[in-house]
């Protein structure tokens, strides 16, 4: 289950690190909640833009940038090439990305390994986690299929 940053949290937060609430960034905010998908700052700014038609693509910019520095949105790259980076609100649960090399699609997958392998490792060699960071490639069932029935 995902938690959502609410609007009051929000204007703690940026109290606390003497900034104010403005509507665009509480715009953004509610988006990355309201959002299941995998948003960039463009598809941030369509969405933002049909609600606030003044809101330009640089006070989205500046304004991920401010909610990132106050570890409320992580940034997130999926595959090598890292073109593009990819936003989420802090907050939802525990997940790693799939990104399928013949569609793009890229899937959120959760498994309990990661958190296995990093009890481990904090037990053998005494490391603190404070985040995983997993990003996994390969092909979808879908792209699997289509190319296994090409090869046969």
């Amino acid at each position: 289950m995902s938690q959502e940053v609410s609007t009051h949290q929000l204007s703690d937060s940026l109290h606390a690190s003497r900034r104010r609430l403005t509507p665009q960034r509480a715009l953004i905010m509610s988006i990355l909640n309201e959002n299941q998908g995998h948003l960039d700052a463009e598809g941030i700014h369509v969405l933002a833009h049909r609600r606030q038609p003044s809101l330009n693509l640089a006070t989205v910019y500046r304004t991920l940038a401010v909610l990132k520095e106050m570890g409320l949105v992580e940034q997130r790259y999926f595959a090598r090439d890292h073109k593009r980076e990819y936003y989420e609100a802090v907050g939802k649960r525990e997940h790693y990305h799939f990104t399928c090399l013949g569609c793009g699609q890229v899937i959120e997958v959760e498994t309990p390994h990661i958190r296995r392998a990093q009890r481990e490792l904090s037990e053998t060699l005494g490391l603190v986690f404070s985040h995983a960071c997993v990003c996994f490639e390969g092909y979808c069932a879908q792209c699997a299929r289509a190319a296994e029935e090409k090869h046969a």
